[in-house]
């Protein structure tokens, strides 16, 4: 299996000087099973120079997943050049929307119409497919299995775990550690606490053994609490899950747009320094955009 990064920023592109090293593109990660069958996570900027790459193999077939609606998660889509072309396939899986009940077709709908972009789906040359998923469904894209589970954010967010020929890579989208919004003293405060514990085994097992995790380390310990609530961990936090799930390698990801790569990696060294390595433990690694992983 190979896992490429295409776009590890959260939140807004940020191209700048201070980005190059890292990429200032929007969640985009490739996934290629050992067949050679292409599946796509998420659809943020990075999306865009990942279908330029395509073009050399057309026609293609490409399983795309999405985390979320948020717009980093999103907003490439529309700029898949594959979908311009005749003979070209695109299915796409995510969730159903619990506000409009409409499954996971509303993503393109929504930027498709002409205020905001100059090309409706019915002008795309491609076929397009829609996959709307429910948690904990599995479902089938080409030799790999992807199962999809519920993660913690303000927007149904799946997080997906791919397995094919016994290896395995699971990416959160965007997580924010569970934690009770009640005070001890509160009466629903253990009932609350109950219910979070299921939630986070389900997750954790979900995960459990996980080759490579990816996952969302927005933001520092120091910047947490002032953040708290907005759906999104940190450093510590991953590396504490990595280590909780028997991961092998961790990549940290959805990088803080305003963070330049100097400070990233300063920032990461801390949390490294409190999460220190012994042998056997998991690998903890920064993601960068154009990265390719085969294991």
């Amino acid at each position: 299996m190979k896992v490429k990064f295409w776009g590890v920023r959260g939140s807004i592109p940020s191209p700048r000087a201070g980005t190059v090293r890292y990429g200032g593109n929007t969640t985009c990660i490739e996934i290629r099973t050992d067949n050679n069958e292409l599946i796509i996570i998420d659809g943020g900027t990075g999306i865009f120079p990942l279908s330029q790459t395509l073009l050399k193999e057309l026609p293609v077939t490409a399983n795309v997943f999405i985390s979320h609606s948020h717009w980093d998660h999103i907003h490439g889509l529309p700029f898949f050049i594959p979908n311009f072309i005749p003979g070209n396939k695109m299915i796409l899986h995510g969730a159903i929307d619990p506000v409009s009940g409409r499954g996971v077709e509303q993503v393109m709908d929504v930027q498709l119409q002409y205020s905001y972009f100059p090309v409706r789906e019915a002008e795309m040359k491609a076929s397009i497919e829609y996959v709307s998923l429910s948690p904990g469904q599995t479902v089938q894209a080409g030799s790999a299995t992807v199962k999809a589970t519920l993660l913690n954010h303000p927007v149904v967010n799946f997080g997906y775990r791919v397995e094919c020929n016994g290896k395995s890579v699971f990416f959160t989208g965007d997580h924010e550690p569970y934690s009770n919004i009640y005070s001890p003293e509160d009466e629903s405060y253990e009932e609350y606490r109950g219910l979070i514990a299921a939630q986070e085994k389900m997750v954790f097992d979900a995960m459990q053994g996980v080759d490579v995790l990816i996952a969302d380390s927005s933001y520092t310990i120091e910047e947490y609490p002032a953040k708290k609530g907005w759906g999104h961990g940190t450093f510590d936090s991953c590396m504490s899950m990595a280590d909780a799930v028997g991961a092998k390698i961790l990549y940290c990801t959805h990088h803080e747009p305003t963070r330049d790569d100097d400070v990233l990696e300063r920032e990461f060294a801390k949390a490294l320094a409190r999460h220190p390595r012994s042998e056997g433990m998991a690998d903890f690694r920064l993601a960068r955009e154009g990265i390719e992983i085969e294991f």
